[in-house]
Formats: C-alpha cells, structure tokens, sequence
C-alpha cells in the first residue's frame, strides 16, 4: 500500500478509509498517524466538532477508548485556516461530516506534497452515500473499507443500523445524529432495516381498508 512505504518528498496522495461504525477506521487513522510520527514526519489531526461522544473535541477516539490529539473544526477552510506550511501529514477523522470543500483541499494538500488521510462513514442510516465521502473515494489513490460484525447475523457489517427507542429510525430521520452503541448498530445488508414513510402510510391504509 502506497501509504506505508517513504515516497520522494514531492510526491503527496489521498488516503481514505471508510466503512460503517463499529468497523475500526479511527484505530486504523491513529495506527497511520502513530506511524508516520514515528517516521518523524510533521503531522496535522483535524476532526469534525460534531464528535464528541467519548473523548471531547480535543482527541480523536476509538471506540475501543484509544485516543490522540485533535483540532475540532468545522469545515474545511477551517483546516485550511489551520495548517502549518511544514506540515507533512494530515489526518481528518469523520470527514463525511464536512463540507464539500473537504474534496478540494485534499486534492491541493496531495498536489503540493502532502499526504493526506480521511476517515469516514461513506453511507448514512438510509445506506446512502454520506457527505463529500463519495468524492473523496473517487480522488483518492488509496481507499481501505473496513467491515464489523452484524449483530444480528455475524456476518460482515456494510451497514448502520440506526435505532431510536430500541426501534429502526424511519427513512426521513434527520441525517445527522451522532450516537454510540446505544443509537447504531453494525448490520449486514439483509438485516438492515429503514422503514420508509410511503410503507407506513400504506400499511396503515391496509389496516383500515
């Protein structure tokens, strides 16, 4: 993989991993950056502020309790706002939280040298694309998708199974809704669940008719 061997200085890419919760894309962005220091390169973390469920705006965290250090932004001239002119190395964790600025940045930081790496659920509840994640995968010279495990079934988890009172959130949920394991679930495709509301609309005329 591109990302783990010394390239010449003027060479920078895009890296993206992706995959549902549970599925261990921050392990793996802390695990590249964790790398890269010991590389002694410069390296710049970033994460959307909107996570902040298990080690405040300051820390990227893992699910698992691992952490490193963050600068919380909001989009992506934040970022931009923010980086060093030495720096070697980026980090961006939950990136299907920012704005569409996020694709070009990455693709001008690679440009210039810099490699650059985002993690990120590429799908929503619904199992829809998410965000600028769609795009970033499109650029990007290296793209990792990590699985979990169904809960239901065992098998790989492609999807997030969001829940609200122990019950599938409807289709026309709000997007956004960060949450841990008390709100999401890692499910398979065949086991996950979005009730729509045309269904519920016509189940409910089924009943009366």
């Amino acid at each position: 993989m591109i990302g783990e061997f010394h390239t010449p200085s003027r060479s920078g890419w895009i890296e993206v991993v992706s995959g549902v919760m549970f599925s261990g894309k921050s392990e793996e962005l802390m695990r590249r950056v964790r790398r890269s220091l010991i590389a002694k390169r410069r390296v710049q973390v970033f994460k959307s502020h909107l996570d902040a469920r298990y080690a405040g705006n300051h820390l990227v965290a893992s699910h698992d309790g691992r952490t490193i250090e963050a600068v919380p932004v909001d989009t992506a001239e934040q970022i931009s706002h923010a980086l060093l002119p030495d720096t070697q190395v980026v980090g961006v964790d939950e990136a299907q939280f920012l704005d569409a600025g996020i694709v070009d940045l990455a693709t001008m930081l690679a440009g210039r040298g810099v490699r650059v790496i985002l993690a990120g659920t590429d799908t929503d509840f619904r199992g829809e694309p998410f965000g600028p994640m769609p795009q970033l995968l499109a650029v990007a010279e290296v793209v990792d998708k990590l699985h979990a495990i169904c809960v239901l079934c065992g098998n790989p988890a492609s999807r997030n199974q969001r829940l609200i009172e122990g019950r599938p959130a409807r289709y026309d949920s709000p997007t956004i809704m960060v949450g841990g394991q008390e709100s999401y679930e890692a499910r398979c495709r065949g086991c996950h669940s979005v009730p729509r509301k045309d269904e519920d609309q016509l189940q409910l005329q089924a009943l009366r008719g």
